[in-house]
């Protein structure tokens, strides 16, 4: 028989309330919490709270607090990235950031999914599907990117965008739905 933590991990509709679920979801609220409470006279303590609580941190990345994320493990961030404060990352699917990212204060990455059906969501059903950020992206202040979507390298998300599709490598992109609006050379 498949967990629910195993049918999430595949991308299938799942049930939260799993024991080993839950589980991960109070180990990753534990070191948000160490993180995002460690004095800023220790960065060694923050960054070893990230460390820990993150799936893979690149040399030279930095994220500032406060911090919020479902299970961490899930965030994969490349090198010489930069997060800014009150980032919200629900990793109930993979997170894939890549190098030379610069995010934005107030940015949420949001992979979960929730069935449109009002019964199937009445009784808490949930899937997810990740997100995937290319190398030297610029994801704007308060920019929301949704479940399934890749950004490609080099692409600018402009403040307050909410990327609902899949965006290009090296173009400008705004509004809601984000949009291109402008290529890059």
């Amino acid at each position: 028989m498949t967990s629910m933590r195993e049918r999430m991990l595949a991308g299938e509709p799942y049930l939260a309330n799993e024991p080993e679920i839950i589980a991960d979801l109070d180990r990753a609220a534990q070191l948000m919490e160490r993180f995002n409470t460690t004095a800023v006279t220790d960065p060694q303590g923050r960054l070893a709270a990230l460390r820990e609580l993150l799936g893979s941190l690149g040399e030279d990345t930095w994220i500032r607090p406060p911090f919020h994320c479902d299970y961490g493990w899930q965030i994969h961030l490349g090198p010489r990235c930069f997060v800014n404060f009150n980032a919200v990352f629900l990793d109930v699917a993979r997170i894939t950031i890549g190098a030379d990212v610069q995010i934005g204060p107030s940015v949420q990455l949001l992979t979960p999914t929730h069935p449109i059906e009002p019964g199937p969501r009445r009784e808490k059903w949930e899937a997810a599907k990740p997100i995937t950020i290319g190398d030297n992206v610029w994801l704007g202040g308060g920019a929301i990117v949704l479940a399934g979507v890749t950004v490609g390298a080099n692409t600018v998300v402009g403040a307050g965008a909410v990327v609902t599709k899949d965006l290009p490598p090296n173009v400008v992109a705004i509004g809601n739905p984000a949009r291109p609006v402008r290529t890059l050379e």
